[in-house]
């Protein structure tokens, strides 16, 4: 897929990386003909993090890939999901809405660890069970180059930390990344799961 140089862009409060889901309430007037104009032209926009007065340099594009809901007063409920990332080069204010020069990065190639690879899956089928009460749904292949970030996609990492996994330039290094991000966490998520069956177990029943 050949991507443009120029698009639109769409500062805000929320990290998107390739291949991660994300609902937006579109609201804005001015984001209400970006998304028009996306939607028109078949095109994507760029996201990209806007967190204290700065825009981070790192972005990525988002595919329009539902509309959910359109209300009366033109705003609307999409869902998007990311596409490639995306280096910004030049900020533009030339329309009602922001718009990038990008250059779209690529990974370097890097060889997987297969054993290194099923202690990340296991790991994150515990997260998620602990998460969502549900198993994983996702079929994996492990030299699923996008892998990395579907799972952090799905998990409660801090906007800048997902920045930065955003920023890294080959799959052996995210896949590290989110391996020692969960590391950390699971602990942590099976107490308070613990937490909250003790807590549920502590009560009695009044007739």
């Amino acid at each position: 897929m050949q991507r443009p140089n120029r698009i639109p862009l769409f500062p805000l409060d929320v990290v998107l990386l390739p291949a991660m889901s994300l609902p937006l309430h579109i609201f804005e007037p001015r984001y209400k003909l970006m998304i028009r104009r996306c939607l028109d032209e078949k095109i994507e926009f760029g996201m990209v993090l806007a967190a204290e007065r700065a825009l981070a340099t790192v972005g990525c594009t988002a595919e329009i890939v539902r509309k959910v809901r359109e209300y009366d007063d033109g705003s609307s409920d999409i869902i998007v999901e990311g596409g490639a990332a995306f280096s910004l080069a030049q900020l533009l204010n030339e329309r009602e809405y922001y718009e990038g020069v990008v250059e779209y990065v690529s990974d370097e190639p890097t060889e997987l660890d297969a054993e290194k690879e099923s202690q990340l899956i296991a790991l994150f089928e515990q997260c998620h069970a602990l998460l969502f009460g549900r198993p994983w749904a996702h079929t994996v292949a492990q030299h699923e180059p996008t892998l990395a970030y579907r799972m952090a996609g799905l998990l409660p990492i801090e906007l800048a930390q997902k920045q930065s996994l955003l920023e890294l330039r080959s799959e052996k290094s995210r896949r590290e990344f989110v391996f020692g991000w969960m590391n950390a966490f699971l602990p942590r998520l099976a107490e308070r799961q613990h937490g909250r069956q003790r807590a549920g177990g502590n009560g009695h029943v009044v007739h």
